[in-house]
C-alpha cells in the first residue's frame, strides 16, 4: 500500500527517546506528509543535541495528555503510530496505575477513535518484554507470554484489546520491539547498551551487576523507525487485519556480558567486570525474528552493534558528556519524572499542575 503523496500521520508520544528518530525518518520517506505529534512533554527539554529542535520536521506539535485525546485529531488521518508509554520497568513499578492508564487504556481508546474516523493503519509499539523469563529456544510470536512487570502486562493488555477490535477498514499492527538502543536527540541512559556506553565514557569501566549471562534482544532506534515505516504501509496479505510481530533481527540477540565487552573494546582504556555471584536475572530471553524477516524483507534492520556503539560514543562526545553520576540524572526517565513531582509541576498521577 502507498499512503499517497501527502498522507496525514499522527505520532502519539513523540517527545521521548524514539519519537524524534521516527519523525525524522517519516519526513524523509514522505516529504509532503502532514506529520502531527501529540505528547504531554514530560521529557521535551531533555535534549542531547546541539542541533535545532528535532520537532521542526513536524507540521504540528500538540502538547496534550493522551488520556484526554480529542477525537477530531484523527479526522482525515491515514495512519496513527502509538509510541506513548510509561516506558520501562522502574517507572512501571513506581507508577503502576498510571502505566495501565497510559500504556493500555489510552492507546486502546485512541485506536477506537481512529477507527471511527476512518484511519486505515494503526501501529502500536509493543515489546518483546512480554515473553519475560524464557529459557531455551528463541521465542516466536506463538510462544507463551510471561510478563514480569506492569510495563509488560500493559503491552499484553493493549495487544489483546487491539486484536479483539472489529475494524474492517483499519489494519492494526503491534510491533514487539527488542530493547531499544542507539543515538537520539533525546537520549535515554536507562537502557542497557546506552548505559554501558555512558559508563565507559565517564568512568572507563562498565560494572555488570549480574553474572552477564542473561540474553537480551536489541534494536537500534533507527531500525525501529524502519519497522514503523513498514507497518504503516503493509497490506492485509502481509500479516492480516491484526498482526503482532517481533520486530528486530536474530543477529541482535546478545548476552549482557557480550554487550559490555563490545562497548569496552570501543573505548580506549575501558574495562568491564561481571558479578559471578549475583542472583539470577529473570529478564532473560532470546527472540525469533523470522516472521518479521519474511513479512518485511525491505525493512530489515541495517544497523550493526559496532556501528550503534560508535554512534552512541560519538553523540556523547559531541555533547561533551561527562556526568559519572548519570544514573541519578534526568537522562534516566524515572529521575526526570520524580524531579517534576518534587518541584510540584507534575502530580503523582502524572498530570501537569497549572502554575498558580
Amino acid at each position: 500500500m502507498t499512503l499517497g503523496s501527502a498522507p496525514k500521520i499522527i505520532l502519539l508520544g513523540n517527545l521521548g527517546y524514539i519519537g524524534p528518530v521516527v519523525a525524522a525518518a517519516l519526513r524523509k520517506s514522505y516529504p509532503n506528509a502532514n506529520l502531527i505529534g501529540l505528547d504531554p512533554g514530560f521529557f521535551s527539554d531533555r535534549l542531547t543535541t546541539h542541533d535545532a529542535w528535532p520537532e521542526r520536521v513536524l507540521n504540528q506539535q500538540i502538547i496534550a495528555d493522551i488520556r484526554d485525546i480529542d477525537a477530531s485529531l484523527f479526522q482525515g488521518a491515514d495512519a496513527v503510530v502509538a509510541l506513548a508509554a510509561i516506558s520501562n520497568d522502574p517507572m512501571g513499578a513506581r507508577f503502576e496505575t498510571v502505566t495501565t492508564e497510559i500504556n493500555q487504556d489510552a492507546i486502546v481508546q485512541a485506536a477506537h477513535l481512529a477507527a471511527e474516523a476512518g484511519v486505515s493503519r494503526f501501529v502500536f509499539a509493543s515489546s518483546c518484554s512480554v515473553y519475560g523469563f524464557a529459557e531455551g529456544d528463541a521465542r516466536s510470536e506463538d510462544a507463551p507470554l510471561n510478563p514480569l512487570t506492569a510495563y509488560a502486562r500493559s503491552k499484553i493488555g493493549t495487544e489483546r484489546a487491539l486484536a479483539a477490535m472489529d475494524t474492517p477498514g483499519m489494519l492494526r499492527t503491534a510491533l514487539r520491539f527488542a530493547t531499544a538502543c542507539g543515538p537520539s536527540p533525546r537520549l535515554r541512559l536507562d537502557l542497557v547498551l546506552n548505559d554501558f556506553a555512558a559508563c565507559a565514557v565517564t568512568a572507563g569501566k562498565i560494572t555488570v551487576l549480574s553474572d552477564g549471562s542473561p540474553w537480551r534482544p536489541l534494536i537500534d532506534v533507527r531500525d525501529m523507525a524502519r519497522a514503523i515505516d513498514w507497518a504503516i504501509t503493509r497490506t492485509q496479505d502481509a500479516g492480516g487485519q491484526w498482526l503482532a510481530v517481533n520486530a528486530g533481527s536474530d543477529v541482535w540477540n546478545y548476552q549482557i556480558r557480550d554487550l559490555a565487552q563490545a562497548v569496552a573494546e570501543a573505548v580506549p582504556g575501558a574495562s568491564y567486570s561481571i558479578n559471578p555471584d549475583a542472583s539470577p536475572d529473570n529478564r532473560s530471553y532470546k527472540v525469533d525474528f523470522s516472521l518479521y524477516k519474511q513479512l518485511a524483507p525491505e525493512h530489515q534492520p541495517v544497523q550493526t552493534l559496532e556501528g550503534t556503539i560508535r554512534d552512541l560514543l560519538q553523540l556523547l562526545n559531541d555533547i561533551n558528556f561527562g556526568d559519572a553520576d548519570f544514573r541519578s540524572s534526568p537522562l534516566m526517565r524515572l529521575k526526570a519524572l520524580e524531579e517534576h513531582i518534587r518541584t510540584g509541576t507534575l502530580s503523582e498521577d502524572l498530570r501537569w499542575r497549572m502554575p498558580q
